[in-house]
């Protein structure tokens, strides 16, 4: 088998779609606002050099997961010809913040270049719809493999290998990568936008009013007690001793959210007391952490206004 049949055997896992026999041409960066741990850099620059182009943001607990990985190639390979570019676009309006971002590169100890993406020019100009999104190119410049979501990570580390003129290497274990529970919670929105999950009798559009819990709360639904706010992105707590339930199967349950300043949460799963959360920045908060993976009921009290729940994710 020669390079190119098993450049497309590898790739060929990336969403069902194999490597194309005439490859294209890797889109530039468009709309760049702020480079971290590099000068500004570019597609043409690069020709010569593998590149590893990896969409992120820092609230998604996929891409999170996914970093170490990433960190992983560019540390190993980025002598031997391998260049990383993280490229961070934003699901939500506080990631456009390069003083969060820049925050979430120091805790997640990411070294290679990142490119901030604020206005999504560049995930447009790459026909990019995922987070986390891997696209790989070759010395010439040319597209020739892509990879969505956790995952692959062999696959992909021998690809870049072939590239690199290296030989493939086996397998790593794949006992301890995240793989979801069957019937496990999806992702959930607060938002007026994609909102996912609303199980109150109330209204979930846009608005400020007051919400009661439900007797019954049903399977991947959560509900709001008391006054809240609805906006396109988040929920917003208005009044306080506001309270959220929600009812979910997984055995992760972790919770993007910001806040005016400083909010401590009362967090209980199952009625049993979770260690204490304090929200003090504009990111993802782990609100339970076990190997328990089944049905679970949250409830959040909220003591005072200002919280901003966006959304909630499972693993």
């Amino acid at each position: 088998m020669n390079k190119s049949m098993l450049l497309a055997a590898l790739l060929s896992f990336a969403c069902g779609e194999a490597v194309a026999s005439t490859s294209t041409q890797a889109p530039e960066f468009a709309g760049i606002d702020h480079w971290f741990n590099s000068p500004p850099l570019s597609m043409s620059a690069l020709r010569g050099k593998v590149v590893l182009i990896d969409f992120w943001a820092y609230s998604c607990i996929n891409c999170i997961r996914a970093m170490p990985h990433v960190e992983h190639l560019y540390e190993t390979y980025k002598d031997q010809g391998l260049v990383v570019v993280g490229v961070h676009a934003p699901e939500f309006d506080f990631e456009r913040d390069p003083a969060n971002v820049q925050a979430a590169i120091a805790r997640a100890g990411v070294t290679y270049p990142v490119a901030m993406d604020s206005g999504l020019s560049t995930w447009n100009a790459w026909h990019n719809q995922f987070w986390p999104a891997e696209y790989l190119v070759d010395r010439d410049g040319k597209l020739i493999g892509h990879h969505y979501g956790e995952g692959g990570y062999d696959k992909m580390e021998n690809a870049i290998r072939l590239l690199l003129g290296l030989d493939m290497q086996a397998p790593e274990n794949t006992a301890n990568q995240f793989k979801p529970g069957p019937g496990d919670t999806p992702e959930l929105h607060l938002g007026s936008a994609g909102q996912q999950g609303f199980g109150n009798a109330e209204s979930g559009r846009e608005g400020t009013r007051r919400f009661s819990v439900p007797a019954a709360l049903a399977m991947h639904k959560f509900a709001l007690g008391g006054s809240w706010e609805i906006t396109r992105q988040y929920a917003r707590t208005v009044g306080t001793e506001v309270e959220l339930q929600l009812r979910f199967k997984a055995a992760r349950l972790y919770m993007v959210a910001s806040a005016d300043s400083t909010t401590a949460l009362e967090v209980t799963v199952d009625g049993n007391p979770q260690p204490a959360m304090e929200v003090q920045g504009s990111r993802l908060y782990t609100l339970f952490d076990s190997h328990d993976d089944r049905e679970h009921v949250l409830h959040l009290r909220i003591p005072r206004a200002g919280l901003r729940v966006y959304s909630f994710t499972f693993g």
